[in-house]
């Protein structure tokens, strides 16, 4: 815009000037002639005074020039080239505000700014969810009031080095962190505050997990650990008959086989979270697998004489995936139906075959599960009964593997129970295409 105004202002100077120096010098010389009309004798003397006339005009329209071009490049420098700095100043910060706000628009950490008087005077989208701000809250202490939030604004500006600067609040089913900083000019003069909004719930969830994960585990070991030395104590310090020895020793077997059983799912678990446990994917028929591993749990069914069938539909595609790790699926949901099923009960087992999926639905009518119970079926631990799982072998594991196992086979599970009536889980698996 500013670019051609040096030549601009220069031929404006020009034109101007020029415009003046022919007017006087056309004036004058329409006044010289008409002198040479009325004075006689003259003419000659009056002519050659016109066209000296005419000979200072150009000098001076010449010089005028000059100096107009002069002006020009002198105004360029102190007017043009000032304003060119201004306009392109301008347009930078224009385009630094538009990247700001775009910035704040997209941030998930939330950012609010408080002017002196406690005002907000700057926030983004995230800030206004995450503390949920409503119209009326337009004040540091409305805002942080109503969550008892015990931060105030001048021991922030004025005592930033004794002041705790960071806050945790849980609002709503959220947890909250909140960095609180003055705001400072460039003389160091206080202007107000800025607080940093973070949603830690994932952080504090997957600390909370790994703490209970600690405890369950040290807890899972524990028991069987004081069975071991317990027994083993007992041996060692009397003489006891051979049936009292062997007893003991089976008790001290079975509590080592089920240590080593909790040990072998955590390694399991810990490879499957590492990416350490390679699929190794196979074309396979998935209702010769379910009807193999009822084979292998023959004789669990009989003991409890179970009514179990299974049923194929026909023509159900082979299905692409990791074999042993299904066929470890499989046998954990088995498993669990016989386990958690009373006497003389039915276990139903279905494979067939839906849109891009085959499926195995495993249906018994055992104990059940609470449905307050059933979200959390899948965390590693969780029993809906810890006293009857431990005492029936259970590790509180088994879901967890099974779920992990079919995630990175790009399958799913889904179970659905009701407490005294039964279980049905079912199980998707991709096709070969």
């Amino acid at each position: 815009m500013l670019k051609n105004a040096k030549t601009k202002l220069s031929l404006m100077f020009i034109i101007i000037g020029l415009i003046g120096i022919l007017s006087i010098g056309i004036t004058t010389i329409i006044m010289l002639e008409n002198m040479a009309l009325v004075v006689e004798g003259e003419t000659e003397t009056i002519r050659l005074n016109i066209t000296e006339m005419e000979i200072i005009l150009g000098i001076i329209s010449l010089v005028y020039i000059l100096l107009s071009i002069c002006a020009g490049i002198l105004a360029t420098k102190r007017i043009i080239k000032p304003a060119e700095k201004l306009m392109d100043m301008a347009e930078e910060v224009s385009t630094q505000k538009k990247q700001m706000e775009t910035m704040l628009l997209h941030m998930t950490d939330g950012i609010l700014a408080f002017n002196m008087d406690g005002r907000i005077s700057l926030t983004n989208p995230a800030a206004t969810r995450l503390l949920r701000i409503m119209p009326e809250d337009d004040t540091f202490d409305k805002i942080f009031g109503k969550y008892n939030i015990d931060v105030n604004l001048e021991k922030v500006i004025y005592l930033e080095n004794w002041t705790s600067t960071a806050q945790k609040a849980t609002i709503g089913d959220n947890y909250i962190y909140m960095f609180f900083a003055p705001l400072r000019n460039e003389d160091e003069t206080p202007s107000g505050v800025i607080v940093v909004i973070q949603d830690i719930t994932e952080h504090v969830k997957l600390d909370n997990m790994r703490k209970e994960f600690v405890a369950d585990v040290s807890h899972e070991l524990k028991t069987p650990i004081t069975s071991i030395m317990g027994y083993a104590d007992t041996l060692l310090e009397g003489e006891y008959d051979k049936e009292t020895q062997e007893k003991f020793l089976n008790v001290i077997a079975t509590e080592a086989r089920r240590m080593a059983k909790l040990v072998t799912d955590l390694l399991t678990l810990s490879k499957y979270d590492n990416d350490e446990e390679r699929t190794r994917k196979v074309e396979f028929d998935l209702g010769d697998l379910v009807k193999k591993c009822q084979e292998k749990l023959q004789i669990e069914i009989d003991k409890k004489h179970h009514n179990a069938e299974c049923f194929v539909t026909a023509n159900v595609p082979k299905v692409y995936a990791d074999k042993d790790g299904i066929e470890r699926v499989v046998l954990n949901i088995i498993t669990n139906s016989i386990k958690y099923t009373p006497e003389n009960g039915t276990i139903k087992m279905y494979v067939g075959y839906v849109y891009n999926d085959a499926y195995i639905k495993i249906i018994d009518n055992g104990l059940g599960i609470p449905e307050e119970d059933l979200n959390r079926i899948f965390e590693r631990f969780y029993r809906v009964d810890k006293s009857r799982t431990r005492e029936m072998g259970g590790t509180g594991l088994g879901l967890s593997i099974a779920k992990e196992i079919l995630d990175k086979n790009g399958g799913s599970i889904d179970i659905k129970s009701e407490k005294d009536k039964g279980t049905e889980v079912v199980i998707r698996i991709p096709i070969k295409k």
